[in-house]
């Protein structure tokens, strides 16, 4: 796993850039430390971290925690009332139209009742025919999708209703798939979705505060002039 990168830190608040294959908090199965994001940032700091949020395993970008309860505790309410603003990328197979919103419902667990939900999506790049050498066919889009609601694998799932699961998500796209894809363009294993940025109201400070990950590298496999 590689080391963590730090995007913001303050007295009260610390962002980092959680790879890919990185859970948040440890769960019922026993994991190697060095891939337990809470643990790492521990260790780095040299003190108790507390999540606000929780980004899906195979989900990079930006993950904040906060360094004390009362922090924790006022950043949480902030996410319950949604006032904070996330944004997502993610990478598709196919040309998507310029933009959409989804406002399915979705079930946490099949014997629970549907909870609203709402994404927006926005097209921003799409690649052209013959980009990839001997898949003349393959055409990929990458999306801003900016979830109002944090419902379980919202995004993932929204997307998969359009008809547009993401590039490597082997739960909603399929093993086969996602295989082959992840042969054709060199990223693997990976699941192309990136926490991209994340904006809020500081709890203590009451001045806006913006988090930006960097381009994640698999992406600019499939689109090198991402910046």
């Amino acid at each position: 796993m590689p080391p963590l990168h730090i995007l913001f830190q303050d007295a009260f608040l610390v962002a980092i850039n959680k790879p890919a294959g990185m859970i948040v908090h440890p769960g019922r199965d026993k994991e190697d430390p060095e891939d337990i994001a809470i643990l790492r940032l521990r260790d780095l700091l040299g003190r108790r971290v507390y999540p606000v949020h929780r980004l899906d395993r195979p989900t990079s970008g930006v993950q904040l925690f906060a360094l004390d309860k009362q922090t924790a505790s006022l950043t949480q309410q902030a996410f319950a009332r949604r006032e904070v603003f996330k944004t997502y990328h993610a990478i598709i197979s196919g040309c998507t139209p310029p933009q959409w919103t989804c406002e399915t419902p979705l079930k946490t667990n099949p014997e629970d009742e549907p909870l609203s939900a709402e994404t927006s999506f926005e097209r921003i790049a799409v690649t052209s025919p013959g980009d990839f050498p001997n898949h003349a066919e393959l055409i990929l889009s990458l999306l801003k999708a900016s979830p109002l609601t944090g419902r379980f694998h919202q995004i993932r799932r929204h997307l998969l209703e359009a008809g547009f699961p993401i590039v490597g998500d082997f739960r909603y796209a399929g093993i086969e798939r996602s295989f082959e894809l992840g042969e054709i363009l060199g990223t693997g294993t990976r699941m192309l979705l990136q926490s991209k940025n994340l904006k809020l109201t500081h709890p203590h400070t009451n001045e806006p505060l913006e988090i930006i990950a960097p381009t994640d590298p698999e992406f600019r496999k499939c689109f090198p002039d991402l910046s």
